[in-house]
């Protein structure tokens, strides 16, 4: 069973362990605003708010794409959902503008972007501004990034969204008593609902335990991977472990490692969106990637610990922790250990986790003086896509030579690799045309790329190459911009040409 609230309202359902939120609204509560498009997280349709209490008893909306998350993850929470919003004939802000600057046409994609709003206009809200301040182009492009819209375009869409502020304060009173108090406190044992079918546990020791007991069943964080086997695959799942409850996982917590290297342990249940801070305030490069990582849904959805787990060649953040010497703290049965990430992945999905081990969590470095970082992402549109290159790249520069060269791709071998051959060539070299020629003709050994539908292995490996150029452009002050001035075509058409 869940308990959760809906629209402010107590729910009390049944559902098997692989319902999605959009299966339970549609097909058992009768919500039908709420649409299913592409039922793989990409078109936006889908999109709900859930709520979650803070310390002090707040409550916290977050995005969501409903097709891909578990229903029984709400338990406990506040769903809101577009037939919420209205106040008998009083619009909330998202609906008013929208219905004013004429952003609904086939209205299929319209509940969705609406949620999307409302979720942007809340976030102002705890901004402390009230009406909303002014919207910057990049945060309402993040916001709405993980909506289609085929209709009227987004020209509309985007003057509604800067209009918000400009409509009265109307809000539903219950979104500021949505409490988790119908779900069980942080110290209540695992929670089991429909006879065991989807565990919660609280704690590391509980997850373990559940693990040795069932290791058939499949952890699920985010959902925003693993639901995929349910929609695109049509898997069923008779048992599945959420690992989103559990403390130790949504910790972060600076440390210092035997080696004296600084950091963080991150949790292997941190959202993106919760890492977003600390990685903008100490690495720009990985901060900026996350921009580009999925939609603002998945970002309030997916983990880091995850994406690692997941293993998949085109993960997005393996490149990037690979290039700045992560480690894994692993915990199962057995106890815990650490590992170096570089000796994580082995083979396509294939990792160095035991039985019943989990990913407790990542330690990310604090940037050393005078060591830097760079990442470049290729695919096929900027936002909401997976990579057909990725690179991430971090060096020191002495004394006018190259030191510590980490490089590190995706989408050019079975899993994200370094480049050990390339770096072997630019290691205690001053960064010259003829090194970086080396490093791109030594690219050949590191990696024979496949072809696919995001791109030929001719293409991946000309990008890889040229993302060297860009690196080389960058050392030598051809190229001053921060990361993400140039879009992708400019930059490899730049470097294709030197």
């Amino acid at each position: 069973m869940i308990d959760f609230l809906l629209n402010g309202q107590p729910r009390h359902c049944e559902a098997s362990p692989d319902t999605s939120v959009l299966e339970l609204l549609r097909d058992s509560l009768g919500q039908t605003g709420t649409k299913e498009g592409c039922a793989s997280g990409d078109c936006g349709a889908c999109t709900v708010a859930i709520g979650e209490a803070g310390p002090d008893g707040s409550v916290h909306y977050h995005s969501a794409n409903a097709c891909i998350t578990p229903a029984h993850q709400l338990q406990g929470r506040a769903l809101v959902t577009v037939e919420g919003l209205a106040q008998g004939e009083a619009l909330h802000p998202a609906q008013a503008a929208m219905v004013a600057y004429h952003g609904s046409q086939c209205g299929f994609c319209t509940p969705g972007i609406v949620m999307s709003l409302f979720t942007l206009y809340e976030d102002q809200q705890e901004d402390g501004a009230a009406p909303p301040a002014p919207l910057t182009p990049e945060r309402l492009e993040a916001a709405l990034g993980g909506n289609l819209c085929r209709c009227t375009g987004y020209r509309p869409i985007r003057d509604a969204a800067l209009s918000m502020g400009d409509y009265p304060h109307e809000r539903p009173a219950w979104l500021e008593k949505c409490t988790d108090a119908a779900g069980p406190s942080p110290s209540s044992p695992v929670e089991r609902h429909d006879d065991s079918a989807f565990a919660q546990p609280r704690t590391l020791a509980e997850l373990v335990d559940e693990r040795s007991r069932h290791p058939e069943a499949p952890i699920v964080a985010g959902g925003t991977d693993l639901w995929l086997e349910v929609t695109q695959r049509l898997a069923r799942y008779q048992r599945v472990v959420d690992v989103t409850r559990v403390a130790e996982l949504q910790a972060i917590e600076a440390t210092t490692l035997e080696d004296d290297r600084n950091g963080w342990w991150i949790g292997g249940a941190v959202t993106y969106s919760r890492l977003k801070p600390l990685l903008e305030e100490h690495h720009e490069a990985f901060a900026h990637l996350l921009h580009r990582l999925g939609s603002a849904q998945v970002r309030n959805r997916g983990t880091l610990g995850g994406n690692i787990a997941n293993a998949s060649p085109i993960g997005d953040t393996p490149p990037v922790l690979l290039a700045l010497g992560a480690r894994l703290w692993l915990a199962g049965p057995e106890g815990e250990r650490q590992l170096p990430l570089d000796d994580f992945f082995l083979d396509y999905k294939q990792t160095a986790l035991r039985e019943g081990e989990v990913i407790r969590a990542v330690f990310l470095p604090r940037p050393e003086a005078g060591r830097h970082l760079r990442v470049w992402k290729l695919s096929k549109r900027r936002e909401d896509d997976i990579s057909a290159v990725l690179g991430a790249f971090g060096w020191r520069l002495e004394d006018g030579v190259l030191r510590e060269v980490r490089l590190a791709f995706g989408g050019m071998a079975a899993i994200p690799k370094r480049a050990a051959a390339a770096e072997a060539a630019l290691e205690g070299k001053a960064p010259s045309p003829a090194a970086f020629q080396a490093a791109r003709l030594a690219l050949a050994e590191d990696f024979q790329p496949m072809s696919d539908v995001r791109g030929s292995a001719h293409y991946r490996r000309l990008s890889a190459a040229n993302l060297l150029e860009r690196l080389r452009l960058v050392l030598l002050g051809e190229n001053q911009a921060q990361p993400g001035d140039h879009t992708d075509r400019e930059v490899m058409l730049h470097a294709y040409a030197h």
